[in-house]
């Protein structure tokens, strides 16, 4: 799967393909629109990746200052306020699973 498959298949909706660990799951989650459901997943996570996906659902949610500490935690900048949401969702995903 690559990230291409990933939002295709979220796109869909349903239910997420097996197999994806709790970061890709996130994403899927997140692309299907499930913000809640995507949140839960990688909330207690303490890797980086989740830690990514984390701070970007605080973006998409307009929460800043919390979004702030989950990049920090992924040691990653954290884009300005909420541009680029889509494109980030897909670097992310690339950087997950592939192109």
């Amino acid at each position: 799967m690559n990230a291409k498959d990933l939002a295709y298949a979220a796109a869909r909706g349903g239910t997420p393909p097996t197999g994806l660990d709790d970061a890709v799951k996130a994403l899927w989650l997140a692309r299907a629109g499930r913000w809640d459901a995507a949140h839960d997943l990688c909330m207690d996570e303490g890797n980086a990746q989740t830690a990514w996906v984390h701070g970007h659902l605080h973006r998409v949610k307009g929460d800043l200052e919390n979004a702030k500490h989950w990049y920090e935690v992924a040691g990653k900048a954290q884009p300005e306020g909420q541009s680029g949401l889509g494109e980030e969702w897909v670097e992310m995903a690339e950087a997950f699973v592939g192109e």
